[in-house]
């Protein structure tokens, strides 16, 4: 599961949390693991069933106003039960001013205690955006991702086996360059992840003989773009005489990256296979299978009931003699 720290809240700038260490420093390792933020509401009168562990808690008017209502006694009581849970931190808004329990039970936890200027509604929402973003799961690989007819392509395969000459080649055709060399991968939704091409060397690829070539200026804009769902994968292999490859295609091949199961074909190299035309098909057909038609299991369904018309039309004809 995709966590981080506590203590990366303390770290932003881009969302303006503005927030400030109170107490519980010794909770800065803790976990958050989920985007959604949690008001502790009833749990704060003994009700944490509903309480979701690793979620930042906010305090807001009514939270301290209420805990202000207590007993000193039953304010602890209260919050060494809640901090007993398995929480993320706690978050005091407006910069209320805090009840003198709410600190020393976060420091006993040790929960972190935070606080912000901002009120509740907008703190949760700046979180919450800063929260996505963070929790996003993602990952560097060493490959080429292509959009090829609209079919983002993760070409992948050891050093100097091809895959940035058949990019090249690609690029030549019409199709668009996403990343050469290093892909950063981030799962953005549930099931689908997305490559990209690092800052650093955005747009450029290295041919083995001419160095490093930018592609958005020899070839234009519109060679590039900057990221692109990766819907098949094809992992670029050495021809060895034996092996034996998958010469049908029916059974589905698939590569895991962060946690998404992604469609892949083994495609062997040697002399005399255009790999340029082989990455163009294999895109066409992915496009084909989306619209239902699966050619290899198609053709494995008229061959299976050939043999079978066949030994019946054979039986029969026994019988008759």
């Amino acid at each position: 599961m995709t966590f981080i720290k506590v203590s990366r809240l303390l770290e932003d700038s881009a969302y303006h949390l503005t927030l400030r260490l109170v107490a519980g420093a010794a909770g800065l390792d803790r976990k958050v693991s989920s985007s959604r933020i949690q008001k502790p509401g009833l749990a704060l009168t003994g009700f944490v069933e509903h309480l979701h562990p690793e979620r930042v808690q906010v305090f807001g008017n009514t939270e301290v106003s209420y805990l202000r209502t207590l007993s000193e006694a039953r304010q602890h009581e209260v919050l060494s039960r809640l901090f007993a849970e398995e929480l993320a931190c706690v978050v005091v808004t407006k910069d209320l001013e805090l009840p003198p329990a709410l600190v020393e039970e976060c420091e006993k936890a040790p929960l972190t205690l935070l606080r912000t200027p901002l009120l509740s509604s907008t703190f949760i929402q700046q979180v919450q955006a800063f929260l996505e973003e963070a929790l996003i799961a993602s990952a560097s690989l060493h490959g080429v991702l292509m959009d090829v007819f609209g079919v983002g392509i993760l070409l992948l395969g050891k050093s100097g086996i091809g895959k940035s000459e058949i990019a090249l080649d690609l690029v030549m055709r019409g199709h668009r360059l996403v990343a050469d060399d290093i892909v950063d991968v981030t799962c953005r939704h549930p099931g689908a992840v997305y490559g990209a091409g690092n800052a650093i060397i955005r747009h450029h690829m290295e041919i083995r003989g001419l160095g490093i070539i930018n592609i958005k200026d020899l070839f234009g804009v519109a060679a590039v773009r900057s990221s692109k769902k990766i819907e098949l994968v094809i992992e670029l292999v050495e021809w060895d005489p034996a092996h034996e490859y998958d010469r049908l295609g029916v059974e589905e091949q698939t590569f895991n990256i962060v946690g998404v199961a992604v469609p892949m074909a083994v495609v062997p190299v040697r002399p005399g296979r255009n790999l340029t035309t082989i990455v163009e098909v294999a895109a066409r057909n992915h496009l084909l299978k989306l619209q239902g038609h699966h050619s290899a299991r198609e053709f494995a369904e008229r061959l299976n009931r050939a043999i079978a018309e066949g030994s019946t039309n054979s039986a029969l004809g026994e019988e008759v003699e």
